[in-house]
């Protein structure tokens, strides 16, 4: 071989290389049939979407692609709790499953999710992704406190989550039980981001105020309509999904957690969920998203929520915690929350 013959087949061999490269990176997407999915028929997802909401997306989805959506909904915690222990017994009941990002992560270890990346999130904002291409974001989930309007003068509005510290609100604050609640306990933890070594007294404060502890965010809005508290920490859009005297404090220390979709490993019915996740990310997934009030991340899209822009704007990604440290965070939060 001479020596133009020997550079010629070495470019040959990085061009073939790279192309290989390129099409591994993007077979996730290319592996979604529009007629296999048909022949599935059906997609069996867990998840933590409200029921208002996921119905919508299931006239939407089911209309577009004529494959059903089979629904069982639970908080992060029981989402988890009931994928692993089917996982583990070897009779994985999901094809999908939808929830925080904090939570669904736990499951990595297990080795429960196959890779996927859809098409339609490719304009996402690059924080959101996962690194693992696991997860697919294509909501986020602002936690902010919730009030009841007519229990709560606008002059007693909170203007920060230290107001939650004022002795006129002990026992007038609903929150998902921090000592069962995954999404919680995350929540608390990551106030180290704004008070450093003090988050700790902070929260050592809230369980002072015996705050009327309910199972999950969804729970909180019921509770403050009902009068059972005069205020919450919930997600913001709960507010506009509910009915009764409700609204939300403008504070500016706002803390999300993606809302994630993943695909089952063992999935039963894989190129429905990919069509499902697909369908979450599309233009008109987000949009028919966003017209339920919640926040979605296709970039000029928001819900009709006063400051919503504002919100997205400013809000603060939670951390995770790891297995270990969220066990901790559970133990002691039972010690501070429950414990008498």
């Amino acid at each position: 071989m001479n020596f133009m013959s020997a550079i010629n087949t070495r470019k040959l061999a990085v061009l073939s290389l790279f192309f290989l490269f390129a099409s591994s990176q993007s077979l996730p997407a290319q592996q979604v049939s529009l007629e296999a999915a048909k022949k599935e028929g059906k997609v069996f997802v867990y998840g933590t979407i409200i029921p208002q909401v996921m119905k919508l997306i299931e006239a939407g989805f089911e209309a577009k692609y004529g494959v059903n959506i089979e629904y069982w909904r639970g908080d992060a915690t029981k989402v988890v709790d009931r994928m692993l222990t089917e996982w583990r017994a070897g009779k994985p009941g999901f094809d999908m499953v939808i929830g925080a990002r904090g939570p669904l992560s736990l499951a990595k270890a297990d080795g429960v999710y196959a890779k996927f990346t859809p098409a339609s999130a490719a304009n996402f904002p690059a924080k959101f992704r996962d690194k693992d291409g696991q997860l697919t974001a294509w909501r986020i989930t602002p936690v902010g406190i919730l009030v009841n309007t007519e229990l709560v003068k606008p002059a007693d509005m909170p203007k920060s989550l230290d107001d939650l510290l004022d002795p006129k609100w002990q026992g007038k604050i609903s929150m998902p039980d921090p000592s069962r609640h995954a999404s919680t306990a995350t929540f608390l933890w990551n106030l180290q981001k704004l008070k450093g070594d003090k988050w700790l007294d902070f929260v050592r404060a809230l369980a002072k105020q015996r705050p009327l502890l309910v199972e999950s965010y969804s729970s909180v809005p019921n509770a403050i309509v009902r009068g059972e508290a005069a205020l919450g920490i919930s997600y913001i859009q709960y507010v506009p999904q509910t009915k009764g005297p409700i609204g939300f404090a403008p504070i500016d220390q706002v803390f999300a957690d993606p809302s994630d979709a993943a695909i089952s490993a063992k999935a039963v019915n894989p190129n429905a969920a990919r069509f499902l996740i697909d369908y979450l990310c599309s233009p008109e997934g987000q949009k028919k998203v966003a017209e339920t009030h919640e926040f979605v991340l296709s970039p000029g899209v928001y819900p009709a929520i006063k400051g919503a822009e504002r919100i997205m704007a400013n809000l603060q990604l939670l951390e995770d915690p790891s297995s270990e440290q969220l066990q901790k965070l559970l133990s002691d939060f039972r010690q501070l929350f429950v414990a008498k």
